[in-house]
């Protein structure tokens, strides 16, 4: 597949970003998730409002690589807030950036729908107390769009 230049201009200036939401663990237990490590800016817990962006620092975007497929997404660093919204409900939530990931590199092309929405890419992982406000989590995958809160 052939990828085009990201823009000089971070897309999420201007405009909210579309691609696919999914969810991680992180911190102490909560629902489905047992005790893990507290992410890259040390505040992340599961059953908190919270996400990790793929462009907190420079080691994360080495890690993350969103512009493999096709986003030169904004540095924004631990404690920014984004609104998250479900693309099949018009359900959003309003978290902050806890974690560095997901690692969008790895799913370049994947795509998510629900009937004749659909996204590719994804761009950000909620923590499940957060997904669980958009979507049930065993959706797993949705498609959104993120905006600065």
């Amino acid at each position: 597949m052939a990828r085009t230049q990201p823009p000089d201009t971070p897309i999420d200036l201007y405009a909210a970003v579309r691609g696919e939401v999914s969810w991680f663990c992180c911190g102490t237990a909560w629902g489905p998730c047992s005790t893990t490590g507290k992410g890259a800016c040390g505040t992340c817990n599961s059953g908190s409002l919270q996400h990790a962006w793929p462009n907190t620092s420079d080691a994360c975007w080495a890690i993350t690589r969103p512009d493999t497929c096709g986003f030169n997404l904004s540095r924004r660093t631990c404690g920014f807030q984004h609104r998250t919204t479900n693309l099949c409900s018009g359900v959003s939530v309003v978290t902050s950036i806890a974690d560095c990931g997901p690692q969008t590199d790895l799913f370049c092309g994947e795509r998510s729908c629900c009937g004749s929405t659909c996204a590719t890419d994804r761009i950000i992982d909620l923590t499940p107390a957060a997904y669980s406000k958009i979507a049930s989590l065993s959706t797993g995958l949705r498609p959104c769009s993120i905006d600065a809160a």
